[in-house]
């Protein structure tokens, strides 16, 4: 098929777009106060992204993208956060919806929506606002949602809101809306942690919502299994992917990121502070840091080792077409990705938090934003009630028949 919009860099690879996150991602760790100060990272870091192509990774090539696939992009947020965590997150969330948004929507949608090129879309889960059917099958949509990571450059807004059926009944319905439809409030970075994610409200009043950009359905249960239009209107089965699974391999990839983040930070302080107690010597001599060192890196690279088979998992079905991505299978992957995130937040927060000592988790200090960054990521829903509940006793009731 014939791209529509063209591709700045025909000859680009997988390896050369990671490689450039790899030579970014340093330059993020000295940034990281101002991210945060901020509320997210700065605009030449985001001209430095759109010029390495990282807005394009997920975008299909018809639409002037790089169509790279899940492996390639993680392994982008994943070097990115190791340097910011905050930055990573935020351009993790931005970014990743294109996948979503071209697996799903029909081709007169993404016609509109892939008329830039670069796609960065912050997406939420939570329903709300109102919205009001006009007469010709249109909608007007109305309301405040927040958590929206990636907003302060975001092209477009994926959100949901409630549709009440005659008997009353509310159902989710989602949407998709250019930027030009909506106002990103300033009411973010401010929290425990993360708070250079860019993860603002949005808001919108009164805004016209085509009735082709409206959805009956929630992004976390969107059934693959039939078949997409993306893959229809693509022929590359990474758009007939299973969407949930996509979205908590988000989650994993953020927390190994991060954990790389607080071992490189303490590798530092191995190298270069001694002991308190006799006998003085350097940390990286003494057996009980190494012990403690050496526990972490275990656990953060056997995450690491579990998030890549992950992938490997999703890519492979990807492969057997979209009949694989059954519950069962969609929901495992959730599940190992449950035990990264268990691994990598025990590793900091048992061993490397220790290790480093009280100076190192000052305000500022890279180790204490690290350690909040983990924690606030234990506070968002994907993993305090989806994985840290839902995603097993779903899986179950699938594997048994038990539902």
């Amino acid at each position: 098929m014939t791209a529509t919009v063209d591709i700045p860099e025909p000859e680009l690879t997988p390896d050369q777009v990671v490689a450039r996150a790899e030579a970014i991602a340093p330059t993020l760790v000295e940034r990281q106060a101002e991210t945060e100060k901020r509320g997210y990272y700065a605009e030449d870091t985001h001209e430095a992204f759109r010029e390495a192509g990282f807005y394009r990774i997920l975008v299909p090539r018809r639409y002037g993208g790089y169509e790279f696939g899940l492996g390639t992009f993680m392994r982008v947020v994943q070097a990115l956060t190791r340097g910011c965590p905050s930055t990573g997150w935020m351009y993790c969330l931005g970014a990743a919806h294109a996948h979503a948004a071209a697996s799903i929507f029909d081709q007169r949608v993404q016609d509109e929506i892939f008329a830039g090129g670069d796609f960065i879309c912050p997406a939420t889960v939570a329903p709300g606002g109102t919205a009001e059917r006009l007469e010709n099958g249109d909608w007007r949509l109305s309301g405040t949602w927040g958590y929206c990571s990636g907003s302060p450059y975001a092209t477009h807004f994926i959100g949901h809101t409630l549709n009440f059926g005659e008997d009353g009944t509310p159902s989710p319905m989602m949407f998709v809306v250019p930027r030009e439809k909506w106002t990103r409030l300033d009411d973010w970075n401010t929290t425990l942690g993360l708070r250079g994610s860019g993860s603002h409200s949005i808001s919108m009043e009164n805004a016209h919502i085509p009735a082709h950009h409206m959805f009956d359905m929630h992004l976390s249960q969107v059934d693959v299994s039939g078949g997409t239009p993306g893959f229809a209107l693509h022929g590359n089965t990474f758009y007939g992917g299973g969407l949930l699974s996509f979205m908590v391999l988000e989650d994993a990839v953020l927390a190994v990121g991060m954990a790389q983040s607080a071992l490189d930070a303490c590798e530092e302080l191995m190298k270069t502070r001694s002991t308190i107690f006799p006998p003085i010597q350097g940390r990286a001599q003494d057996p009980d840091y190494q012990f403690r060192f050496g526990q972490a890196t275990g656990m953060i690279a056997t995450a690491e080792a579990a998030f890549h088979n992950a992938i490997q998992q999703w890519e492979q079905a990807c492969s057997e077409g979209s009949a694989a991505f059954t519950p069962e299978r969609e929901l495992r992957i959730a599940l190992i990705c449950r035990e990264v995130v268990r691994l990598s937040f025990d590793a900091v927060q048992a061993h490397l938090v220790p290790t480093a000592g009280s100076s190192a988790v000052r305000n500022g200090a890279r180790v204490e934003r690290v350690w909040r960054d983990l924690s606030m990521q234990h506070s968002h829903a994907g993993i305090s009630v989806f994985l840290s509940a839902i995603a097993q006793r779903e899986y179950s009731q699938a594997r048994l028949g038990a539902a």
